[in-house]
């Protein structure tokens, strides 16, 4: 699922710089507006230019996040079996989320924009803290649903299920 989204991404990405480089029909490039004459074609690529350097961002850190949480998630799992799902779902979260909020702020802003790197440092902190706070609430919510699809299924099929699970990820 992850590469499908990463894949579908990296397609907006293309699809805006394609749209860019696009020549504008010549009615549209200068528009009259209350603030004077604008060149339309100006701020598109402005706008959007801007746009390709958030995606860029997103997408590296939705890939880089990703694939560290899994892999913190089957480290976690290593030690502590089917117990304590709080640790290994809230533990690897909070490291992905950690990566994720700086990476896509470093190549979006500081990188695309030029901000300043203390407001980049600022932002993602903030970020964090707010990703940190969902992940640790959610957890309760977490615990309910598995009870949930426990009493569902049965605690034999889901037991039998979550093993399957687990073999077939360290295939993959």
């Amino acid at each position: 699922m992850s590469f499908t989204a990463a894949c579908l991404i990296a397609y907006a990405f293309l699809m805006v710089y394609f749209a860019m480089g696009l020549h504008p029909a010549d009615f549209w490039i200068q528009r009259e507006t209350g603030y004077g004459i604008v060149n339309m074609d100006h701020a598109f690529n402005t706008i959007f230019g801007q746009g390709l350097w958030i995606i860029a961002g997103s997408l590296t850190a939705f890939l880089i996040g990703q694939l560290v949480d899994v892999y913190v998630f089957h480290f976690l799992r290593s030690f502590t079996g089917s117990s304590k799902i709080w640790l290994r779902a809230t533990g690897s979260t909070l490291v992905s989320q950690f990566i994720d909020s700086f990476v896509v702020l470093f190549i979006a802003f500081y990188i695309g924009a030029g901000w300043d790197f203390s407001l980049v440092l600022a932002i993602g902190i903030v970020n964090y803290i707010y990703k940190f706070l969902v992940a640790v609430l959610l957890t309760p919510l977490l615990y309910l649903l598995h009870f949930l699809i426990d009493a569902y299924l049965g605690k034999e099929l889901s037991e039998k299920l979550i093993q399957e699970a687990a073999v077939s990820s360290r295939l993959n």
